[in-house]
């Protein structure tokens, strides 16, 4: 049987384990995001990264500080599924994740009614990270807003597109954000890095999905949350995004300064995709 309450995994590895410890961790983050020249209106989706927070919290700062002053409904998170294969759409059976900031409920009328529109896996147990990584930095600047939580299993962007479009349709009438949690490219090398990372970027920066697309689609990508980005990004566009800005981008090897020739690198990258003038 399912536990009621989805434990947290990471607490005081991934990040701080004490509320107070996690609160000054974010505090920190938040209060280096530089909002010069930077006017997001009303996200409607996020990409946000999901290292150690010692690693990307920095970033993923600049995805959330755009929410801060504003609310909804619900939200949607989009994580791949990085261990367990426990299919392609799959949410938990749990009514609420723990984090060292409290509960964090799970919206089960959203989750009805997207069972409705696609076949869902409900699982009674799970150890993914890039789900439950945003969650304090959700609690942080919304509070405990109900969530639909969504583990990709599938590599295909063709699924991903789909389940985008099934998500504007079931959000259609509800004041909700969408987070795809990914990092950027992992691998042996900081400078292919940097410059896989920028055709990513750059792609995302047109709001271009054919671009995108594109940019996802080579056999040797290793965006571990292509999938989530595909599906926020076309459930934003129905939604009526127009716009996307790039707010940070840093990877691993920036951030310890080991740019040594053959080190293990991942990217980092915080954008917001909206509708310019809110309109």
């Amino acid at each position: 049987m399912a536990e009621e309450v989805r434990r947290s995994v990471i607490a005081g590895s991934w990040y701080p384990g004490s509320e107070k410890g996690l609160h000054a961790a974010l505090d920190e983050y938040f209060d280096n995001v530089d909002t010069i020249g930077r006017n997001v209106d009303d996200p409607i989706a996020l990409i946000s990264p999901h290292a150690g927070y010692s690693f990307s919290g920095p970033t993923a700062a600049y995805a959330y500080h755009t929410l801060k002053g504003k609310s909804y409904d619900a939200v949607v998170i989009l994580s791949p599924l990085h261990r367990l294969p426990l299919g392609r759409y799959v949410v938990t059976k749990a009514r609420a994740y723990e984090t060292p900031l409290g509960e964090v409920h799970v919206d089960q009328e959203l989750v009805e009614t997207l069972e409705k529109e696609i076949p869902i896996n409900r699982s009674g147990y799970d150890g993914e990270h890039s789900l439950e990584i945003q969650l304090p930095l959700l609690q942080y600047v919304l509070g405990n807003v109900p969530i639909l939580p969504v583990m990709l299993g599938t590599s295909s962007l063709d699924e991903g597109a789909e389940l985008g479009k099934v998500l504007a349709k079931v959000l259609d009438d509800r004041n909700a954000l969408i987070v795809a949690s990914s990092d950027l490219h992992h691998i042996e090398d900081f400078e292919e890095v940097a410059t896989r990372d920028r055709k990513v970027t750059d792609a995302l920066a047109s709001f271009d999905m054919a671009r995108i697309r594109e940019s996802l689609s080579p056999p040797d990508c290793s965006v571990c949350g292509k999938v989530p980005i595909m599906a926020a990004l076309t459930a934003a566009r129905e939604l009526g995004a127009d716009t996307i800005d790039v707010l940070s981008y840093t990877n691993s090897a920036e951030v310890t300064g080991q740019k040594i020739i053959g080190q293990y690198t991942v990217g980092y990258c915080a954008a917001a995709a909206y509708r310019k003038g809110g309109a």
